[in-house]
């Protein structure tokens, strides 16, 4: 395996930072009802805000024609305004400047002969990654500058998703730069696999619950105003294509996303759980002990945190806990994608 040097390494993983960041900052800027703030895609304009009393007022302008306002923020003040921007604004402005920490050093790296082809490669598809989690960013904004004042959730969730696979990718070329081993490995492969599927699963309805908004419609536990199984999803009149496509008219979709996200997070925690129990002795080296260490520790910490977004969840969500929520999922998704990187049957050839 090629090493490094140290400012590749680095390089790599402030990449992989500034991604999670990003993360984090689009939980803020969903959770917070920013995200139709900025009504244009201006990739070069668009990196300076208003910086006039006439620039704001045209931005406000704008932002009065979209149904958001119409339906949900009618009278809203300049200042309510200028806060909304900010957070949509700080994501965009976020993304711009990852560009240019990818690019510039991507450029002196590739003259002094630092990169070689193998990492081109991955680099390269971090790139077209990067791109698709953009396009589709904007597409899922312009679904809410329309006839919703919602972006819609289902492009939400795919947002999401993209952008989480964009973060575990370049978390395993990190792991590969690093030079991390994993020939001594004795954990299986499969049964991680599969946690990683269900867990990919869990993360999209997670995205599916911020986007309908979900949490507002159960914020008790462990039951669901008084119901183990609501009764929106136990009438099979409901299970029909117009409360999957118009989510927002019923408690249908609602009740159906935050029953199923609830169940799969039991059930991933108790897999889990039965995974550490019955690989914790085949830990070949500290790394490997520290990977299962701290995927348990994540996977209880995000239970624990769901739970504690959903009750407090009355009449608003909670912006810090809902943040904290997404933000341990992606390190949790990490965490996974670690231990099957180290896993013997995942190597290269085997």
């Amino acid at each position: 395996m090629k090493s490094y040097s140290k400012a590749v390494r680095w390089w790599i993983w402030a990449g992989i930072f500034m991604v999670f960041i990003q993360i984090v900052v689009g939980g803020i800027t969903r959770l917070t009802g920013s995200g139709l703030s900025i009504t244009r895609w201006e990739i070069v304009t668009g990196t300076l805000p208003p910086l006039s009393e006439k620039q704001w007022d045209e931005a406000f302008e704008l932002y009065r024609a979209t149904p958001q306002y119409q339906k949900i923020n009618e009278g809203m003040s300049m200042s309510d305004f200028k806060f909304i921007y900010f957070w949509e604004y700080v994501h965009r402005l976020w993304a711009r400047l990852m560009f240019f920490v990818f690019l510039i050093p991507f450029i002196l790296f590739s003259i002094r002969g630092m990169l070689d082809r193998s990492l081109n490669i991955k680099l390269l598809g971090a790139v077209f990654l990067a791109a698709v989690v953009a396009s589709v960013g904007w597409i899922m904004v312009a679904s809410g500058l329309i006839e919703r004042p919602w972006v819609n959730a289902y492009k939400l969730s795919i947002h999401l998703l993209l952008g989480l696979t964009l973060f575990g990718y370049l978390a395993r070329v990190g792991f590969i730069v690093n030079g991390w081993p994993r020939a001594s490995s004795l954990i299986p492969f499969t049964p991680w696999l599969i946690f990683a599927a269900l867990l990919v699963v869990q993360l999209f309805i997670g995205g599916m619950m911020s986007g309908t908004r979900a949490a507002l419609v159960y914020p008790t536990w462990p039951d669901m105003h008084g119901e183990w199984i609501p009764s929106a999803i136990s009438k099979a009149e409901n299970w029909n294509a117009e409360n999957f496509t118009y989510y927002d008219r019923s408690l249908f979709m609602t009740s159906l996303v935050q029953f199923i996200h609830r169940k799969l997070a039991y059930a991933l925690l108790i897999f889990g759980a039965i995974l550490i129990w019955k690989h914790r002795k085949l830990v070949q080296t500290t790394l490997e002990g520290y990977g299962l260490v701290i995927f348990g520790c994540l996977l209880l910490s995000q239970v624990v945190i769901g739970i504690i977004t959903a009750i407090m969840s009355w009449g608003q969500i909670p912006v810090f806990w809902g943040v904290l929520h997404q933000a341990v999922a992606s390190l949790l998704l990490i965490s996974v994608l670690y231990i099957i990187y180290i896993s013997k049957a995942g190597q290269p050839g085997s």
